[in-house]
């Protein structure tokens, strides 16, 4: 019997999802130039943290580890359900930044100029157990800020993002972190996960709720990066066969198009990835299948394309907590970019 693997990629300009049918936890990704970066969590495996490389967002290959072996002399020896959690993964002034969770130990950075080659040994910036999922970020005045969950099993309670300034250079902290949103208190229980952008003057945390094989996607946005914060939940499973759909990263391209990359658990075969379309309305997120009313961001060509497609199980949108129903696509990959080049811009 001939077996085939999988595909994303459909060979005419577009794809259909899951991009990656493998199991690659807790994804999070950069775009450097016209490079896309990608890490996922890899627990006490080793080589940890892979680093994954794409040009069209679609193409995904694995180029390099961050991790030779995991920190701390413990995990010699397999530890399982501990080591490297979610991790982030962040292109800033010339520098890419991998912050990582080890939910017994800490909060560790490393970074590199190329990250084709050796990333810094990395460093415990929040010693401790208890904070997981952490994103790095970097203000326009300068200062640089970092957002984090919790995780019960460690620190007694869930649902909590915090917030604490962060040394421009990544490798500590200032001061004391700040409860930014509590989820126990705005039916978002099991908020964590949370991926920290800027626009338009407001700050926005991306953050999974509801747990991972029956959650959905919540964004939270403020014009203080401190808060407070309102919350909207931007996409949901809704009559698809894509249970979750749980973390992941907003992308942007060259072309000013946006997407988003986030994983679905499919239990014995792990958590794969799924790319959305995604545009904004009155400086919401709009995810999945209402891209095809709203995306007024994206290319000309590309809505043509997604009106045109054939049907297939994609996401629903939940915007302003009424649940839109509707069928899937496949959608464009990206077009009109240099395979070749490699520069970081």
């Amino acid at each position: 019997m001939k077996t085939t693997m999988w595909n994303a990629d459909l060979g005419n300009g577009m794809y259909k999802n899951p991009i990656l049918y493998a199991d690659y936890s807790d994804p999070d990704a950069c775009r450097a130039g016209e490079d896309y970066f990608m890490i996922a969590s890899s627990f006490c495996n080793a080589p940890g943290l892979p680093v994954l490389h794409s040009k069209d967002l679609v193409n995904w290959k694995v180029v390099n580890y961050i991790l030779p072996k995991v920190p701390e002399e413990r995990y010699d020896k397999p530890v399982h359900g501990c080591g490297v959690w979610a991790p982030a993964i962040r292109y800033h002034d010339g520098t890419f930044f991998a912050c990582f969770p080890m939910p017994d130990e800490g909060i560790y950075m490393s970074t590199t100029k190329d990250p084709f080659g050796t990333w810094s040994e990395p460093v415990n910036i929040r010693p401790g157990a208890g904070w997981i999922d952490p994103c790095p970020f970097w203000d326009e005045d300068g200062r640089a800020y970092l957002v984090a969950g919790v995780a019960k099993s460690r620190i007694g309670y869930k649902s909590v993002l915090h917030m604490i300034e962060m040394q421009p250079d990544g490798m500590g902290l200032i001061g004391e972190a700040k409860v930014v949103f509590d989820g126990n208190l705005n039916e978002q229980e099991t908020i964590e996960g949370p991926k920290l952008y800027k626009r338009n003057g407001w700050y926005y945390i991306f953050a999974p709720a509801g747990g991972v094989k029956t959650g959905w996607q919540t964004v939270l946005r403020s014009k203080n990066i401190f808060g407070p914060y309102e919350y909207r939940v931007v996409m949901r499973q809704g009559d698809t066969s894509i249970n979750g759909p749980h973390q992941g990263a907003w992308v942007d391209t060259v072309t000013g198009e946006d997407w988003f990359l986030h994983f679905q658990d499919v239990y014995a075969a792990g958590r794969i990835i799924h790319l959305q379309p995604m545009s904004w309305k009155e400086d919401w997120p709009i995810m999945g299948s209402q891209c095809l009313l709203t995306a007024s961001q994206m290319s000309v060509r590309l809505r043509k394309r997604l009106k045109s497609l054939s049907q297939m199980p994609l996401m629903i949108l939940v915007k302003k907590h009424s649940v839109f129903s509707g069928s899937g696509m496949q959608i464009q990959k990206k077009t009109g970019i240099n395979l070749n080049q490699k520069v970081f811009a």
